[in-house]
């Protein structure tokens, strides 16, 4: 193909043989982020503390074909991040693409969070997306083979909510996080970009979404309704993907015009 000659549509947006490790993938986004990976012929590693659900979601993935292999992380303890990068890089290869979706949040009003609640959730939100990316980065730059961290961040990262207090600073950690190993990583042609979800609907908030609480909060969203997961495939696959490759520190949104709302 010559240099003025632009790319198909499937090659630009390509993942084949990418090897991929997706953290919190037992349920949710990360879920969803590892079957659309697999399904464009990455490479998956699938990494949780719930390894059961691993373990049926990689014999789902694998029964199509594609490459799955689950192994048990907690993002909070050093020693098992280590341990999964060191799985996954054994069984599949060289990671890649490191998909950093794994996290938690405590809703309570703020003069009602507690140390312990604030540790919990920088713990694994902040402490362990830096740790991840700092195991993976690691490998990458010592193999000389550059790669690309995709954080999850949040809308939060840069707006407010009730009762999200540590999830909300935690994510905006997330962000800054992205920024800053982007500009010291580059040297190592490794991308560091982030997406910031909106309110999109999972297994654990569905049930809110039906209350008049949860419809009068969709009416506030400009698209006037709330995300699917596949609706974050698009930025998954931009950012995995060489289509991306001028890209790094960047945030992508995908909120339905939440960010600009004055509701």
């Amino acid at each position: 193909m010559s240099a003025t000659t632009p790319p198909t549509l499937d090659a630009t947006f390509d993942v084949r043989g990418k090897v991929v490790l997706v953290t919190g993938a037992s349920s949710g986004l990360g879920k969803r982020f590892a079957s659309v990976l697999s399904g464009r012929g990455a490479r998956v590693g699938l990494a949780a503390r719930r390894i059961e659900a691993l373990a049926a979601l990689a014999k789902e993935i694998n029964s199509t074909g594609a490459s799955a292999f689950a192994t048990r992380l907690d993002v909070s303890d050093a020693a098992s991040i280590e341990a999964a990068v060191a799985a996954v890089e054994r069984d599949l290869g060289p990671i890649d693409i490191l998909v950093n979706n794994s996290g938690i949040s405590i809703s309570k009003a703020a003069l009602e969070q507690t140390a312990e609640d604030w540790d919990a959730v920088m713990n694994v939100n902040l402490r362990g997306a830096f740790l991840m990316a700092q195991a993976v980065a690691k490998r990458m730059r010592d193999a000389k083979r550059g790669g690309n961290i995709i954080n999850i961040a949040s809308i939060l990262s840069t707006r407010q909510s009730n009762h999200l207090l540590p999830y909300a600073v935690s994510k905006a950690g997330v962000l800054q996080l992205t920024k800053s190993l982007a500009l010291e990583l580059a040297r190592f042609n490794i991308r560091v970009n982030a997406i910031a979800p909106g309110y999109i609907e999972t297994d654990i908030n569905r049930e809110f979404f039906t209350t008049e609480a949860g419809q009068a909060l969709a009416k506030r969203i400009p698209q006037r309704r709330i995300g699917q997961d596949s609706d974050l495939d698009g930025a998954l696959l931009l950012l995995a993907s060489d289509a991306s490759k001028f890209m790094t520190g960047s945030l992508v949104t995908v909120d339905g015009g939440h960010l600009i709302s004055s509701l």
